[in-house]
């Protein structure tokens, strides 16, 4: 059974055949293979290749990928999930991508809490990382900013366009995970007692 995640104003959920234009429509732009890893696609075909991908991951138990559709919404806008999963190491990797349509929407962060979330408390990951190219300023600053530290920088780890690409090597642990989000509640308490007296005063 795949485990579907819902979040304020996204579903991820299992990808089907039928996603295939859908992840088309992303992969096949310049500017969100650029940091991928990969050429953009120029064939449907790839699209399905790619979701049987997916799936012989899952059923291998080395990685797992949601489709990002929002609620309400037809067809997907992007897909996170895991890869090079080790369970018996507790530990694996976060990959996604967004089309570009719905940058700067905060939809990334909201996906990539709802898995972080999923994956150390479901799956019992103890590890989580993250590998971004060092020139994805965007990536960079997202995965900053939802705790993750950075702990290296892998020389001319990806290979793509004919040239090689240094990447950053990012991490993060179970236990800081956790107090990320003891912190966030408390400040949420905080700011719910605030208004809570301003409305008293009035």
């Amino acid at each position: 059974m795949f485990k579907e995640l819902k979040t304020e104003r996204l579903v991820l959920r299992e990808i089907k055949e039928s996603d295939a234009n859908d992840l088309f429509a992303s992969f096949s732009r310049d500017d969100v293979t650029k940091f991928y890893g990969q050429d953009s696609m120029r064939e449907i075909e790839q699209a399905r290749k790619l979701i049987e991908f997916f799936a012989e991951s899952r059923r291998n138990k080395r990685g797992i990928r949601w489709g990002i559709q929002r609620k309400g919404q037809n067809g997907l806008i992007g897909s996170i999930g895991f890869n090079n999963i080790a369970l018996s190491h507790k530990r694996a990797e976060i990959g996604y991508e967004i089309h570009p349509d719905f940058w700067r929407m905060g939809f990334a962060s909201e996906a990539i809490e709802a898995v972080l979330s999923y994956g150390f408390f479901h799956m019992e990951l103890n590890r989580i990382g993250a590998i971004v190219y060092i020139e994805n300023d965007a990536s960079n600053r997202l995965l900053q900013k939802l705790g993750f530290e950075k702990e290296g920088v892998l020389k001319e780890y990806m290979h793509q366009n004919n040239r090689f690409y240094d990447v950053t090597m990012y991490g993060l642990l179970k236990d800081q995970f956790e107090e990320i989000g003891k912190v966030q509640h408390e400040r949420n308490a905080k700011l719910d007692y605030e208004h809570f007296k301003l409305l008293q005063d009035r």
